[in-house]
């Protein structure tokens, strides 16, 4: 696959999705930190009455991230729990379509993050990168850079493997 040179629509299917609402040990310090590495607009703010960030809102790309810290609300504590606090280790991985990773990679990286898997096209027809940010959670940007029927995708996976 070449490098990207023409916007190509993301797949429909991918604009609209369930909204991801992670937990975090430092909510204004994550806030700050998709900001730097991700270009990042924080939408909405509530502060928690002790202290701390109950609810935040934010916009990666085109896509909402809801987040909090996760010990702002008392009467929440151990529904939720962020990464650190489980081993460092987490269930979820966030993807998000953008118009360059290769851009958003080196940004993020600057900015703190680690990559666990540099820009590589893909298969599946997008350019991924795979980071985890500094509050644990695992991200997948991705430019899409063609469209793959599913015959082509399993003919692909089949010669990769």
């Amino acid at each position: 696959m070449a490098e990207t040179t023409a916007h190509i629509e993301i797949p429909h299917r991918y604009r609209y999705a369930v909204i991801p609402h992670i937990m975090v040990d430092d909510a204004a310090e994550a806030i700050d930190f998709y900001q730097r590495a991700f270009g990042a607009r924080e939408d909405f703010r509530v502060d928690a009455p002790g202290g701390g960030i109950l609810h935040a809102e934010i916009t990666v790309g085109r896509s909402t991230l809801m987040l909090g810290d996760a010990g702002a609300d008392e009467s929440e504590v151990g529904s939720f729990a962020a990464p650190a606090s489980l081993g460092g280790g987490t269930s979820v991985t966030l993807h998000v379509f953008v118009p360059d990773v290769d851009s958003l990679a080196e940004r993020a990286e600057a900015a703190g993050a680690e990559i666990l898997q540099p820009p590589t096209d893909m298969f599946h027809g997008d350019r991924t990168v795979v980071l985890k940010d500094p509050s644990g959670h695992i991200w997948v940007f991705l430019t899409h850079l063609e469209d793959v029927s599913e015959e082509e995708l399993r003919r692909r996976l089949t010669a990769t493997g």
